[in-house]
C-alpha cells in the first residue's frame, strides 16, 4: 500500500514539475481519451455522474470501468466514514490526524508547513480510498465573530494566498485532489444560505478572490466548491461572474465544481452557469435535466463539458480499489509529526509584561486552571470534525513536560457551554446551560483555594466548537460562561498568573490582560496541541506564531460593525446546512428563504487595513507575535531605485537574534502608496519569511514582490499607477522597523 501511495505521489510530482507554467494544463493530458469515453456514453450515463450517488460521492461510469470520485470532510483531517445524515458509520481504522485548524495553521505564516500539512491529508485520504478532500478552507476573515474563522486562514489575501498554494500543492502532490471553498465571499454563517453579498469588482478581484485565484494558478487545484450564499444577486452554485467569467475564462480552471451540501439551487441556473455536480440529491441535476434537454431548452454539449472535466479529475486522481483501502489506521506517524511542527510555530505570545515565561526554573507547584485545558477540539459543533486516535491536551501536555519535579493541580474554574440541553436532559455540574452564563461561586472558590496552592497559576479560557460553529456566528467576542470573573479571583490570590487562550477566532482579552502576567493565543491546535504548547510554555522553544487577523479592542469597532453592515437584518429561522442534514443541531421549523443583503461598504478596508486607515487603536495587530528573544531588522536595501511592470521588486536586509536561545521570526513587507490618485489601504502586505536564527546569528533576508502585486482592480482591468512606493519592513502591521522607498515608472 504505503508503495502504491509513493508512487502516485511521485507521479503527480513529475508532472506538477513538468506543467509548472500552467498547473491546470496536468488535467487536460488525457483529454482526447475522455473525448472518446463521452462520445460512448448515453445522456443518463452522463447526467448520473452530475449528482450525489451517496453522501461522500459521485457516480462514475460503471460500463466503462470508470470509477466513481470519493470525497471527504474537512479541512483539518479526514473525516471519519459516514452514512446517511452524516451519521458516523464506527468503523475501527478510520482514525484519522487531526491537525491543527485553519487559524493556527495561518499563524505560523510558514507556505512549507502548509505544504506538509496538505501532504499529509492527501497522505491519509489515500489510504482511506479518497479522491478528493472537501478543503483547504481559504475565505477571508471578514468577522471577528465568523463561525468559520477556525476554519479559514487570515484577514489578509496575501498571506491566505500562500498559505493556500502550500496546502493545494501538499495535497495533491499525495495524489489526492484539493477542493478549494467556498467560493466565493462566504465570510458569514448567519443567513449563508440566503444571504445576497454587494460588493463591488475591485474589491472582490483585490480583497476575497486572491486567495482562490493563487491555488488555481500557481497550485492547480482540481476542485472548487461554490458556497451558499449570493454574489451580487447571484448564488454561487449558478454564478456566471465567478463560475464561468473567472474561474474558467480567466483562470484557465480545468477541473470540476461541487456544491456544497444542499446549496443547489436550480437546474437551468446550475447547468448553464457553472456547475458540474450537485450535492446532494438528483433533483437538479439529475432527471430535471433530461427533461430540459428533452425539450430543447439546454444542448447535451454543456452535459458533455460537464463530464469532461469531471473526467479529467478522475483521471488525475488514481482510484484505489476497495480491496486496497482502509486496511491500516488512516492517522500516520508522519502526519501526526507535521501537526506537531505547525502546533509549535502557531502558538502566539499575546503579552509577557510581567515575564510571566518561560516557565521560571523555580516553580515547583502548578495550577492549571479552567476547563479549556482539558476538553478536546477534533470534533462538535456543526461543522467538519476528525475522528482522532488521541489528542493531546493541554493539561496533559504540561504534566509530561513537567515531570516529576514540579507538582500539577488542575481546577476546572468555570462552566463550559456543550449547546442546548434536550428536553428530560439533566445538565452536569460543569454545565452551563447559556454562553453568557454567570461565573459559578463554588467553582470559583475551588479554583482560588488551588491557586493559593501554587508558584504558578496557568488560566485556560476561550470558546469551544459549539460556540465558534459552522451554521451560526457569534453574538459577540466576550469570554463566555463568566471566565473574566474567574481570572480576575483567582489572580487575587495568586497574582503570578498566565492566560493561556484556546479559541480558534479572536476575544476581547483588556481584562484577562490586565490580571495576567502573560497571555498566550493558543488555538485548537491538532493531535499534539498539548505538546507543543507545554514546549513554549517551559522555555523549550521561543514562540513565533503571528496573528493572521487583528484582535479589536471592542467589537463595533471593526469594519462592518462599524459600518451598519453587520448583523443583517432579515433571519432564516435555521440555517440551510442543519435543516436538511443535522436534525440534531437543528431548532425545527420550516426554513424563510429570505434573502438579506450583506453590503460591503468598508470596501477594501478589511482587517488591519480598516484600523490603519481609520487610525483605530487595536487590542493585538495583526501579524503581531512575541518571542522570549529579541530580532533587529538592519540596512533594508530594494535592488534597484525604480521598477517597471513585468519586474519583481527584491528588497534586502539583515537579521539578527539578539537573545540567548535559538528562535524563529516572520519578518513582514508591507506597502504603502505616497500621493496616489487612487484610493489604498494605508498599507498593505506584500511578502513575509519566517527566518529561523541561533542565538546571537544575523542573516541576510531577500523578499520579492512581482510589480503586478501593485496593480489595482479598474473599470479596464488591472491598472499599475505609477508613482512613489514605501516599503515598509518589520515584525508586525504596527511594528515597522525599517522604511525604503522605489519608483514606479
Amino acid at each position: 500500500m504505503r508503495k502504491t501511495i509513493f508512487l502516485v505521489t511521485a507521479a503527480l510530482t513529475l508532472l506538477a514539475g513538468c506543467a509548472e507554467q500552467a498547473p491546470q494544463d496536468v488535467l487536460t493530458r488525457h483529454d482526447k481519451e475522455i473525448d472518446e469515453i463521452i462520445a460512448q456514453m448515453s445522456l443518463e450515463e452522463k447526467v448520473m455522474m452530475l449528482h450525489s450517488k451517496t453522501i461522500m460521492s459521485s457516480e462514475g461510469v460503471p460500463r466503462l470501468g470508470i470509477q466513481d470520485i470519493k470525497y471527504a470532510d474537512g479541512p483539518f483531517g479526514v473525516r471519519e466514514e459516514l452514512g446517511d445524515g452524516f451519521r458516523p458509520l464506527g468503523w475501527q481504522l478510520d482514525s484519522a490526524t487531526y491537525f491543527p485548524t485553519g487559524s493556527a495553521l495561518a499563524a505560523t505564516w510558514d507556505p512549507a508547513l502548509a505544504y506538509d500539512y496538505g501532504h499529509g491529508i492527501g497522505v491519509e485520504a489515500r489510504l482511506r480510498g479518497k479522491d478528493m478532500m472537501l478543503g483547504p478552507a481559504i475565505n477571508i476573515q471578514r468577522l471577528p465573530v465568523g463561525g468559520r474563522s477556525y476554519e479559514y486562514l487570515s484577514e489578509d489575501p496575501a498571506l491566505a494566498a500562500a498559505l493556500a498554494v502550500g496546502y493545494v500543492k501538499g495535497m495533491q502532490d499525495a495524489g489526492t485532489a484539493a477542493c478549494i471553498k467556498h467560493f466565493a465571499l462566504n465570510n458569514q454563517e448567519t443567513n449563508r444560505g440566503s444571504v445576497n453579498v454587494i460588493a463591488d469588482e475591485r474589491v472582490i478581484r483585490e480583497i476575497y478572490l486572491k486567495p482562490f485565484e493563487a491555488a488555481v494558478k500557481e497550485a492547480g487545484a482540481m476542485g472548487v466548491m461554490p458556497a451558499y450564499n449570493k454574489v451580487n444577486g447571484d448564488y454561487c452554485s449558478e454564478n456566471e461572474f465567478l463560475l464561468n467569467q473567472v474561474l474558467r475564462g480567466e483562470w484557465g480552471f480545468k477541473g470540476m465544481t461541487v456544491s456544497d451540501w444542499g446549496a443547489t439551487h436550480s437546474t437551468m441556473g446550475a447547468a448553464l452557469h457553472g456547475l458540474d455536480v450537485q450535492m446532494t440529491g438528483d433533483n437538479y441535476l439529475g432527471p430535471p435535466l433530461i427533461d430540459s434537454i428533452a425539450a430543447g431548452k439546454l444542448s447535451e454539449k454543456v452535459v458533455d463539458d460537464k463530464v469532461r472535466e469531471i473526467l479529467r479529475v478522475r483521471f488525475a486522481i488514481e482510484p484505489i480499489p476497495e480491496d486496497k483501502c482502509n486496511l491500516v489506521q488512516t492517522s500516520q506517524p508522519e502526519s501526526r509529526q507535521a501537526a506537531l511542527e505547525v502546533a509549535r510555530r502557531s502558538i502566539v505570545l499575546l503579552s509577557n509584561k510581567g515575564a510571566g515565561l518561560p516557565i521560571a526554573e523555580n516553580v515547583k507547584t502548578i495550577a492549571v486552571i479552567g476547563q479549556n485545558a482539558v476538553l478536546s477540539t477534533a470534533a462538535g459543533g456543526v461543522g467538519a470534525g476528525v475522528k482522532t486516535p488521541y489528542e493531546v491536551t493541554p493539561l496533559e501536555g504540561i504534566k509530561r513536560r513537567a515531570g516529576d519535579g514540579i507538582k500539577v493541580i488542575y481546577a476546572p474554574g468555570y462552566k463550559n457551554y456543550g449547546g442546548r440541553i434536550r428536553p428530560g436532559q439533566e445538565p452536569g455540574p460543569l454545565q452551563a446551560l447559556a454562553i453568557d452564563e454567570k461565573a459559578d461561586h463554588q467553582l470559583i472558590s475551588e479554583a482560588m483555594e488551588v491557586a493559593s496552592q501554587a508558584d504558578l497559576v496557568l488560566f485556560f479560557c476561550g470558546t469551544n466548537k459549539t460556540i465558534e460553529t459552522e451554521g451560526s456566528d457569534r453574538q459577540n467576542i466576550k469570554l463566555p460562561t463568566g471566565q473574566e470573573a474567574a481570572a480576575a479571583a483567582i489572580s487575587l490570590v495568586n497574582p503570578n498568573m498566565v492566560s493561556i487562550v484556546i479559541s480558534g477566532g479572536p476575544l476581547e482579552l483588556t481584562n484577562i490582560e490586565t490580571c495576567s502576567t502573560a497571555v498566550v493565543q493558543g488555538w485548537w491546535n491538532g493531535i499534539e496541541g498539548g505538546t507543543a504548547l507545554a514546549e513554549i510554555l517551559f522555555g523549550d522553544r521561543a514562540p513565533s506564531g503571528k496573528l493572521p487577523f487583528t484582535y479589536p479592542i471592542a467589537l463595533e469597532h471593526s469594519p462592518a460593525y462599524a459600518m451598519g453592515n453587520f448583523p443583517n437584518r432579515a433571519e432564516t429561522q435555521e440555517d440551510l446546512f442543519t435543516g436538511m442534514y443535522r436534525a440534531d443541531m437543528a431548532q425545527g421549523g420550516a426554513i424563510r428563504r429570505q434573502a438579506p443583503d450583506s453590503k460591503y461598504t468598508e470596501g477594501l478596508l478589511v482587517g488591519y487595513r480598516w484600523f490603519d486607515t481609520k487610525d483605530i487603536p487595536v487590542a493585538y495587530a495583526f501579524g503581531h507575535g512575541l518571542s522570549y528573544v529579541n530580532f533587529r531588522y538592519s540596512g533594508l536595501k530594494a535592488s534597484k531605485k525604480a521598477y517597471t511592470q513585468g519586474e519583481t521588486i527584491k528588497v534586502s536586509f539583515k537579521l539578527k537574534n539578539t537573545g540567548r536561545m535559538p528562535a524563529e521570526e516572520v519578518a513582514q513587507l508591507y506597502v504603502s502608496r505616497k500621493d496616489a490618485k487612487v484610493e489604498y489601504p494605508l498599507k498593505e502586505l506584500k511578502a513575509f519569511k519566517r527566518v529561523a536564527l541561533k542565538a546571537g546569528q544575523s542573516k541576510k533576508v531577500t523578499l520579492e514582490v512581482p510589480v503586478s502585486e501593485l496593480c489595482w482592480w479598474s473599470d479596464n482591468g488591472w491598472e499599475l499607477e505609477k508613482g512613489t512606493v514605501e516599503l515598509l519592513l518589520g515584525s508586525a502591521s504596527d511594528d515597522l522597523r525599517q522604511r525604503a522607498q522605489i519608483e514606479i515608472k
